[in-house]
């Protein structure tokens, strides 16, 4: 049995047991997170790593307690899980502090829910401020605090109630690049000097630099439905360096990871809606910034690492994911093992003109079958002419909640193409 500064790491904290969590019911219930498996044991720094959609918020929700799972187990030291979870907290990217409140008194809050007494509440809040580095703003209020300064008063309750398990829900997404930088530093010296109680971390982001950086085992995880891709073990030293080749090499590797592989047409495009079988969503990506990658790989001479094309085009993760898949989807490109390779129709694309552009393009979208669905429902109509509404409310048994986002991003591709339009005076699709 190994140990972590005095930590015994071979005893596992929290397993999940093909944890399922859906929305709605029937063939078209949407499922936020399918079959997850995972264990987490003391003395580890996990990280949750995924595009946007595919449930890591969910699953963390699940963990602490905030929310409930529709099939499988939850259990922490072996006990399943009812209601929360009083052995973790959690930390989420905005900072959630009551701003009619001191940093102290929010701090103090935590305890006070706990019925912690009020003498030893002043003494423990006091302690941990100092200890992430805001001695003498005790009486500030918020609005007094930088957006790092009020993320740490945010740690600073959360670890209040000193849990074993300290749930982070992409913590550092909402400050600037400075300020988070300064604060993963802090926390890791926390955390690997043994300076606060937490037994373990679980953090949830899709930020692949910084789950490298931080995590000692990176769970990256696929979408539609959420689900566990692959676990990737991170042996390298503290502090890391982002320019070792070892670092830069394992970035490569979760790149991959998550950009995963190019599929089979026929599993890819799915069905229309209404038809039996999975409808597939489509990418909320801008097709004129695919025309800038298409032209970006043609200039590489076709072939391009992904995550140094994202990095060379300022691109996130949650960012460029998109338009990698629209790419797929319309046949520009294919991604193979973390590199982003033009395919013929990409480069045939990239060197045509502007109205040979338009038509390859709406070829192309039509295959996609929910703007075929549009477009032929509009074509059936005696006016060519149908209400945003009609769509959305057909939308909405395959993709619930979901279902307006789909049409904006469907209207948008169907413009861009100049295949149908949007009237809105009258609130209308139409055909061009």
């Amino acid at each position: 049995m190994s140990t972590i500064a005095g930590i015994k790491t071979a005893e596992t904290l929290l397993n999940l047991d093909h944890v399922c969590k859906g929305y709605g019911s029937g063939p078209k219930q949407l499922m936020a997170v399918k079959d997850i498996c995972l264990s987490l044991k003391a003395g580890e720094f996990v990280s949750l790593l995924g595009p946007s959609g595919c449930g890591k918020s969910t699953l963390l929700r699940i963990v602490t307690g905030l929310n409930t799972a529709t099939s499988g187990t939850v259990q922490y030291r072996g006990q399943t899980l009812k209601g929360v979870n009083p052995y973790a907290t959690i930390v989420f990217q905005t900072f959630a502090l009551y701003p009619w409140l001191t940093v102290e008194e929010n701090v103090e809050i935590a305890l006070k829910a706990r019925g912690v007494p009020s003498t030893i509440r002043q003494d423990r809040a006091r302690k941990l401020i100092d200890t992430i580095g805001l001695d003498g703003f005790e009486s500030a209020y918020p609005r007094e605090l930088s957006g790092g300064m009020r993320q740490k008063v945010g740690f600073a309750r959360a670890l209040a109630v000193e849990p074993e398990l300290l749930c982070l829900d992409e913590p550092f997404s909402a400050l600037d690049v400075l300020s988070a930088e300064s604060l993963r530093g802090e926390l890791m010296e926390l955390w690997l000097n043994k300076s606060i109680p937490t037994q373990a971390i679980l953090m949830v982001t899709h930020n692949i630099e910084e789950a490298v950086l931080m995590a000692d085992r990176i769970v990256v995880m696929g979408k539609d439905p959420g689900r566990i891709v692959s676990e990737i073990q991170v042996h390298l030293r503290h502090p890391r360096h982002r320019k070792d080749t070892s670092f830069q090499h394992l970035v490569d590797s979760v790149y991959a990871a998550v950009a995963g592989q190019t599929r089979p047409e026929t599993e890819s495009l799915g069905t229309e809606p209404g038809q039996p079988g999975a409808t597939r969503r489509l990418p909320r990506a801008l097709l004129n910034q695919l025309a800038g990658l298409v032209e970006k790989l043609s200039d590489e001479g076709g072939r391009a690492d992904l995550y140094r094309i994202g990095g060379e085009l300022s691109f996130e993760l949650d960012d460029l994911l998109p338009i990698v898949e629209a790419g797929d989807l319309l046949g520009f490109l294919s991604v193979q093992e973390g590199d982003l390779l033009l395919a013929l129709l990409g480069q045939t694309y990239a060197e045509a003109s502007i109205l040979a552009r338009k038509e390859m393009l709406a070829g192309r979208v039509l295959r996609m079958p929910v703007i075929a669905w549009i477009y032929e429902s509009l074509r059936r109509d005696d006016n060519h002419r149908l209400a945003w509404e009609y769509f959305l409310n057909k939308l909405q048994a395959d993709f619930g909640n979901r279902a307006e986002d789909q049409l904006d991003i469907a209207i948008s591709w169907g413009r861009h193409a100049e295949l149908f339009a949007y009237d809105d005076d009258t609130g209308e699709l139409y055909l061009e």
